[in-house]
Order: C-alpha cells, then sequence, then structure tokens
C-alpha cells in the first residue's frame, strides 16, 4: 500500500503547480503582436568575404596595354578572400498575417570591409586588397513563427535583399596599375535566411537572430587592371548575427 505521506506530498506538488501556471500572466511584449502593423529598430554584427571564380588563364601575369607593353605582375600563385567584420544599423516594419506568418522589411545602412590576397611568384607584388562598402540593404522578407510558450517563440525567415552602394567611385585614371582598388558594382541582388526567437518583456520584444545571405550574380566591378582581370566572378557572402527591438 502506498504510504499516506507520498500521496500527500504528491497532492501538494500537483496543486502547487497548477496554482503556479494559474497565476502566471504573459508578458505584454510592448503589444507588438496585438497589432497588424509595428516598427522597431535593429543593430547586425556583419561578417562577409567573397566566393571567387576565377578566370580560365588568371595565373597569367598582367601586361600593360600601353608603352612599352612589359608585364606589370609576376605569375600569380592564389586568391582568397577573408572574413573581415563589419556592422548595420536599421529599422524594422512588419506586417502581421495571422498568428504565425508575417511580413518584413528592414531597410539597413551597413558598414563592411572585405579583403582578398593575391599572392605571386615573386613576394614584392603580393598584397592584400580591401573593399571599402557602405550601402543600403533593403531586404523583404517573411517570417514563419511557432506557437508562443510563456514568453518565448522560435520563428524562421528568409527572403531577397537589394543593396544600393552609396561608395563615391574613386577616379582611378591616372593611378599606377599596381594601386589600382577592386570596386563592386553599384546594385545587387542577394538571397538570405535564417532562424531567431522572439522573447517577450513587458515593454518590448526582443529578437536575437542569425542569418546568411548570398548574391545572385557577380558583384565585381570588372575593369581592366592586374586585381580584376583575374576574376571571373565574385558573390558576396554574408553571416549577420542581429539583435531586433520591437
Amino acid at each position: 500500500m502506498i504510504n499516506k505521506r507520498y500521496i500527500l506530498i504528491l497532492f501538494f506538488i500537483i496543486t502547487c503547480t497548477g496554482k503556479l501556471f494559474a497565476q502566471y500572466v504573459p508578458s505584454w511584449g510592448g503589444g507588438a503582436d496585438q497589432q497588424d502593423f509595428s516598427f522597431g529598430f535593429t543593430f547586425q554584427f556583419v561578417n562577409a568575404d567573397f566566393k571567387i571564380v576565377k578566370d580560365q588563364n588568371w595565373r597569367r601575369p598582367f601586361r600593360d596595354t600601353e608603352y612599352p607593353y612589359h608585364n606589370v605582375t609576376d605569375s600569380l600563385n592564389s586568391m582568397s578572400s577573408k572574413s573581415t567584420p563589419g556592422f548595420a544599423i536599421g529599422f524594422v516594419s512588419r506586417y502581421s498575417l495571422n498568428d504565425h506568418i508575417e511580413i518584413r522589411s528592414t531597410p539597413l545602412l551597413s558598414f563592411t570591409d572585405k579583403r582578398i590576397n593575391y599572392e605571386y611568384q615573386t613576394d614584392k607584388y603580393s598584397q592584400e586588397k580591401q573593399v571599402q562598402n557602405t550601402s543600403v540593404d533593403i531586404p523583404l522578407s517573411l517570417k514563419l513563427k511557432s506557437d508562443r510558450i510563456a514568453d518565448f517563440r522560435l520563428y524562421l525567415i528568409g527572403g531577397i535583399k537589394y543593396t544600393f552602394n552609396i561608395n563615391k567611385k574613386p577616379n582611378q585614371a591616372d593611378i599606377g596599375y599596381l594601386d589600382k582598388k577592386l570596386q563592386l558594382v553599384r546594385n545587387y541582388a542577394s538571397y538570405e535566411a535564417g532562424i531567431g526567437c522572439d522573447i517577450y518583456f513587458e515593454y518590448f520584444k526582443l529578437s536575437p537572430e542569425l542569418k546568411l545571405a548570398n548574391s545572385f550574380g557577380d558583384v565585381l566591378l570588372h575593369e581592366n587592371h592586374p586585381f580584376a582581370v583575374p576574376i571571373s566572378k565574385l558573390f558576396l557572402h554574408t553571416i549577420m548575427f542581429s539583435l531586433t527591438f520591437e
């Protein structure tokens, strides 16, 4: 026979647990989920690098097309891209279709630098080229949300992003070949996908999010100098961690 003390302890635990859940009141979260439209702001940590598609004759020394028709560089041994950190700030606007699906747009001002290392047979030609980039990003995303559990909700997000580079194009006409810079095209599109969670507080909702983005096509501005000619196509790969407040 079961000891009466164990029955009383079990009854006490069940009673207390029921009261605990009965007294729990979910955080309001600033009322963001109670509105069809809501707004917020976001901070992003950005880490970006390039996927390099090499030209068929990428190792060939670069030859000056003007007098005296000499080789500007030695043979190229390797090209590689280094991941570099950056950041972005922006505003969030969302429209809720239902409790589990919403459409989001997060215009961002993004500051990122990318680097490509060039290694030649002769070390004096080897160098690292920095691609400075300040851009305005306009993403349009679909957010799929789980059921809310207490003050927590998981979600998946994905969509497309259009980028406008706002860097002033430098005048490289009077610059030597070895001092020329790599430049990106003015505008390009990317696809992105990620995962995150909504954490509800009394007066706001916080959403940590991890997202990946890749450009659809070639982002390199093709010019006639030693650092652009060996590249057939250049794709941008970006990892973003963001904190969004609504």
